[in-house]
């Protein structure tokens, strides 16, 4: 009742061709080189980079925003985790004060 079934593998329907025979051929090495003409150069494979002044001070504009950015962010990381751990410490002392006040009491 509780076996696994496993599934059977389906049966091919309409006409099954046997596979194809591929026969390796044999590779000669061709003796003319293609050259180019001397008129020709090939294109430069990267773009030329051209820095202007107005760029340059986007680029330190840019990076000085991101700069302050991220400190900014990790600043407030920081100030909320001491937040965080200065009002666990109190907690603490209150839970203390509380549970030694109430062992005076009996």
């Amino acid at each position: 009742m509780l076996r696994p079934k496993i599934p059977t593998m389906p049966t091919p329907t309409g006409r099954v061709t046997p596979p194809a025979v591929v026969e390796p051929t044999a590779i000669s090495p061709s003796t003319q080189i293609p050259t180019l003409p001397p008129a020709m150069s090939p294109a430069p494979s990267r773009p030329v980079v051209q820095l202007t002044p107005g760029t340059v001070l986007a680029l330190v504009g840019g990076g000085t925003a991101m700069v302050l950015v991220v400190g900014a962010v990790l600043v407030s990381l920081l100030l909320a985790v001491a937040i965080t751990g200065a009002s666990v410490a109190v907690v603490a002392v209150v839970l203390r004060s509380l549970l030694a006040s109430e062992a005076k009491r009996r």
